[in-house]
C-alpha cells in the first residue's frame, strides 16, 4: 500500500513552510535518521495523503534531479516483498533492519527509484500497562 512520498529538500524549513503555508498541509512527526538526516511529515488535511521532506547535511551533496526521495509501501511480510520486486528486477540497497517496532528495507526499481517497504512488528519492550482482572 502507497504510504507516501518522500521528497529531497535542500532546506528543511523554507520546505516546511512552502508546503504549509502555502499548500495547507500540516507539520507532524519528525525525526532523525541514523544516517544524520531529518525527516519530517506533512499531511493534507482533506486527502490523508501524506509528503515526507527529507534533508540530508551535505552527504551525499545535493544535486538538481535529486528532490524525489522515495516511494514509501507498508507491506506485511517484509522478506517475501523484497524477495519478490528483486525477481522482478529491483535491486536492493539496504538491506532489512529494525528500528523500533518497525523493520525496513530500501531498494531500487528498474529504473533506479527508491522505494522503503517497512512492515509494523512486535515490540520487545514489556508493556506500560497491564490488564487488571
Amino acid at each position: 500500500m502507497l504510504e507516501y512520498i518522500g521528497i529531497r529538500v535542500r532546506d528543511l524549513d523554507r520546505s516546511r513552510r512552502f508546503y504549509t503555508e502555502g499548500l495547507g498541509l500540516v507539520a507532524g512527526r519528525s525525526g532523525r535518521m541514523a544516517a544524520g538526516g531529518v525527516w519530517l511529515e506533512l499531511t493534507d488535511p482533506a486527502t490523508h495523503a501524506m509528503l515526507e521532506l527529507n534533508f540530508y547535511p551535505d552527504d551525499p551533496p545535493f544535486r538538481e534531479g535529486d528532490e524525489l526521495d522515495h516511494l514509501g509501501f507498508r507491506v506485511e511480510g517484509l522478506d517475501a516483498t523484497v524477495g519478490q520486486l528483486i525477481s522482478l528486477g529491483a535491486r536492493l540497497r539496504i538491506p532489512a533492519f529494525r528500528e523500533a517496532d518497525t523493520r525496513l528495507a530500501f531498494l531500487s526499481d528498474p529504473d533506479g527509484v527508491w522505494i522503503e517497504l517497512y512492515e509494523r512488528v512486535a515490540s520487545d519492550e514489556p508493556p506500560t500497562s497491564q490488564a487488571v482482572d
